[in-house]
């Protein structure tokens, strides 16, 4: 499930620290979050997609470890983004 090219610049330009930015833990994890989300609802439909589960359970752990490392590294950077997501942390 890849984003459309234009999804995925608009949520660069949110979440980037600057200009040029595409890196940053903050644009990681809101381009892993959209995914999360679109392919959440792929799976709602295909129930038996178990080869769609598997990348989403990489992508979740892959977003939960880039998250560890933001609070570890800066406390209130990590809760701005959790709270722009609206995640549950």
């Amino acid at each position: 499930m890849a984003l459309p090219t234009t999804a995925k610049l608009d949520i660069i330009q949110k979440y980037a620290q600057g200009a040029g930015d595409t890196g940053s833990p903050e644009v990681q994890v809101a381009l892993l979050t959209e995914k999360i989300v679109k392919l959440s609802e792929h799976l709602k439909a295909h129930k038996k997609d178990n080869h769609s589960r598997r990348g989403l359970i990489s992508m979740v752990s892959k977003r939960r470890r880039l998250l560890y490392y933001l609070q570890k590294k800066d406390l209130k950077r990590y809760q701005a983004l959790v709270k722009k997501l609206g995640l549950s942390k």
